[in-house]
């Protein structure tokens, strides 16, 4: 027996290198998890502790020969002394066996790093945008597609995702909104879940699996409620606005059991997010026991002293560790200022030692520590990455993620024969724009274009005019996007296709990077010269579909005005063109709903469903002293839940099982929504509550349940909902839920601005 032990560990010695032999002693897998960090812990040095604390980017070709000189070389020598804990933007088989080795063979302990990276909405094959897969109401598409991402880049030898980000936000001006879920935090919640339960598997157990990567809930907190929309702003909320939107789908990922969270950039009550021991560790490891790792944000912890909250790196330094921030990402501050700042005093080792256990924690639930290679197979990655089965669930999310917003005229769908159709627009031949933003994995170039998509029809005679180029000059995810504001030399070729042809698609709006962080706008209608080009085309043929190429609601007024058709097709990802094309041509009839809503103008945002009663929401003396506006409407363009589909639904009966409950009980809902028109579909039947006098000032209307139901023609379903006091209460300001006696008027409806109405009491 002792000579098969020697032979083992001499094994482990030649495969693994010295640092892994000499891990032996914790990498019993029958032990607890817990066991096994306690194991690690004890053999491990301040320094090395540290080290687990610290994240870099990558930072040289990491297949290549060793750095020398700068910032390269002296990461490089923390990686190979166990100073790096993690490592973010490594990607692909070759280059993460490659840092994998070095942590693994070349360190002391032989601890391997955990691969961070940007998996917004997929890897290399993308799936739409979050904010346009949030319009699908799908909870099991949104799941899959999670998974597809989760695949993809496990294949490709990362095992954590940025993502999902689950900031609330009702400020179109936010670039960051594509990232979301919108301005609901019910909706989001649910969405949030699924997305875990995508990346992650359905239980903790599952993340040792090769298919799953670690999720991040980011960014926590407050981060959708930058003032004026502005990127890396300030965030001045109430604790109700906290409480009651900002907070909930963060908890609902903790109840999905995500692993780490991400903190964000701004302050909250005058304190930097990520030095905010409030948020970190009075909520997050406090009221709510989350026992994974928080991870700052892209040197956010440097930028405390920027904020005027830390005066040098060595009380910012402090100041994140004791607020909770367990991993710091590139500001290289943790790893140069800790060890000191321990040995003087001014940090307790202990919340180093609680730091480490929880990042150690989720490497070894990874399966890290049983094989740190588990994520580098390059059969699979070649097998995974761009296989057919992901290109056909990226094309089912992205047709569930259509919103269809105006059909008049009988222009959709399209014949499928004998029309001749104009196409419209730079967008309408883009390859690289409809895969939007956050797709840093992507290869250039690699959508499914509109013309491509509609070519696939061939009976029909399809003409394509650019019109006018969008940009300038080429954008790219670093750089400001610089749109073509003067030449308009391709307008009359536009013009001429268009009047001959029986229908005119023009694609039109924001370009792929135009959205995402650090895209903050003030100008919401369509840029360039689109606007311009849609008159003049509207001019010689007002037989126009547009379809919308966005990241964020848009202000488009005279579209809703006058164009007859209006399709919202977001960022669609890698199978754009397709989905676009078998929504239009009626091969998948619409069923998306906004989860932001639309604004007339960039002067109404912020504009939410949600809101609040005013004393004076309504003009009841004939005069002018209420609340409104002097030029528009107050309503929104297009409200939150708000879509359309090639058939028509029908609410009838709704009922509830008693008129009055005793707390505790759980309230009976349901409808009988039927398919009057000629298509099959599917509808998204919403329902919302309304608590007219509490404690605190309540919205005047809050989702609190929604089904997608499927009708074929001319079916009847019924549609249940219960409510419990889950969903009929609410937080106070000091965070306590609350759930109070009196009348609750109830909505069932099709958007948020109508439906079918009843009422009940609450006892």
């Amino acid at each position: 027996m002792k000579k098969q032990i020697k032979k083992y560990a001499f094994l482990l010695l030649i495969v693994f290198g010295n640092g892994y032999a000499q891990t032996k002693k914790y990498m019993d897998p029958k032990k607890p998890i817990e066991d096994r960090i306690s194991l690690l812990m004890k053999e491990m040095t301040l320094e090395e502790k540290v080290g687990q604390m610290n994240q870099y980017n990558g930072f040289w070709d990491v297949t290549g020969p060793a750095p020398k000189g700068g910032s390269a070389e002296l990461k490089y020598e923390h990686l190979r002394k166990g100073l790096v804990g993690s490592m973010l933007t490594v990607r692909g088989v070759k280059e993460v066996r490659a840092v994998q080795k070095i942590a693994v063979e070349e360190t002391r302990l032989g601890i391997p790093l955990i691969i961070g990276f940007d998996v917004i909405h997929g890897y290399k094959t993308l799936s739409p945008i979050p904010l346009a897969e949030a319009s699908s109401w799908d909870l099991e598409a949104i799941k899959k597609s999670a998974a597809i991402a989760a695949d993809e880049a496990s294949a490709s030898g990362i095992n954590w995702t940025f993502a999902p980000n689950v900031d609330v936000s009702n400020d179109a001006r936010w670039g960051r909104v594509m990232e979301g879920a919108g301005e609901d935090p019910y909706l989001g919640s649910k969405i949030g879940y699924a997305r875990v339960k995508g990346f992650q598997g359905e239980t903790v157990a599952d993340l040792a699996k090769v298919n799953t990567i670690a999720a991040c809930a980011k960014h926590f907190a407050g981060y959708g409620f930058v003032e004026a929309g502005l990127e890396y702003n300030s965030v001045d909320i109430s604790n109700s606005k906290l409480y009651n939107s900002v907070l909930p789908p963060f908890e609902a990922t903790i109840q999905a059991g995500i692993r780490t969270f991400m903190n964000s950039f701004n302050t909250l009550n005058g304190v930097p997010a990520t030095g905010n021991a409030f948020l970190q560790r009075d909520i997050l490891k406090g009221k709510w026991k989350f026992d994974g790792f928080v991870v700052s944000d892209y040197a956010s912890i440097r930028e405390m002293i920027a904020h005027g909250y830390a005066k040098d790196e060595d009380d910012a330094t402090a100041k994140a560790v004791i607020a909770g921030s367990d991993m710091d990402m590139e500001s290289y501050l943790y790893v140069a200022k800790l060890v000191a700042l321990v040995k003087e005093g001014k940090v307790k080792e202990s919340l180093v030692d609680d730091a480490v256990r929880r990042i150690l924690r989720v490497k070894f639930e990874l399966g890290l520590f049983d094989d740190p290679y588990r994520y580098c197979d390059e059969k699979r990655e070649k097998e995974v990455v761009g296989s057919k089965a992901n290109n056909d669930g990226v094309l089912d999310m992205a047709k569930k993620s259509i919103v269809l917003l105006k059909n008049e005229k009988n222009l959709l769908p399209l014949k499928k024969s004998g029309q001749k159709i104009a196409l419209i627009g730079a967008l309408a031949n883009d390859k690289n724009s409809p895969l939007g933003s956050w797709r840093i994995a992507a290869d250039d170039n690699t959508a499914v274009s509109v013309l491509e998509g509609m070519q696939q029809y061939k009976d029909n005679q399809l003409t394509f005019e650019k019109g006018a180029d969008l940009l300038s000059q080429k954008a790219t995810f670093l750089t400001e996007t610089v749109f073509n504001t003067t030449d308009k030399s391709g307008f009359e070729a536009a013009k001429t296709a268009a009047k001959n042809a029986d229908v005119v698609v023009m694609v039109l709006g924001e370009y792929g990077f135009q959205s995402g962080e650090a895209r903050s706008r003030t100008d919401l209608n369509l840029p360039g010269v689109q606007q311009e080009l849609l008159e003049e085309i509207y001019k010689v043929n007002p037989n126009i579909v547009l379809v919308l190429n966005n990241g964020r609601p848009l202000s488009i007024p005279w579209a809703a005005q006058n164009v007859p058709a209006i399709v919202e097709a977001w960022h669609l990802g890698t199978q754009t063109g397709n989905a676009v094309a078998q929504v239009l041509y009626g091969d998948y009839n619409p069923s998306g709903k906004l989860t932001m809503s639309f604004p007339r103008n960039v002067g109404q945002v912020p504009i939410y469903y949600n809101k609040y009663s005013t004393g004076r929401p309504i003009d009841s003396d004939k005069n002018v002293f209420w609340s409104h506006y002097m030029d528009v409407e107050k309503t929104p363009l297009f409200p939150f839940g708000f879509g359309l589909s090639y058939t028509t639904f029908d609410y009838k009966n709704l009922k509830l099982n008693k008129t009055a409950f005793a707390k505790g009980e759980k309230i009976q809902v349901s409808v009988d929504v039927t398919n009057t028109g000629n298509y099959d579909g599917k509808e998204v039947v919403q329902l919302y509550i309304n608590d007219p006098v509490a404690s605190i000032v309540k919205p005047l209307k809050e989702l609190k349940g929604f089904e997608l139901v499927a009708l074929k023609k001319g079916e009847t379903k019924t549609i249940q909902f219960t409510l419990s006091e889950k969903e009929l209460g609410f937080y106070d300001n000091e965070g306590k839920y609350l759930v109070e006696p009196g009348l609750f008027n109830i909505m069932v409806g099709w958007n948020s601005n109508e439906g079918l109405t009843s009422k009940f009491e609450l006892k």
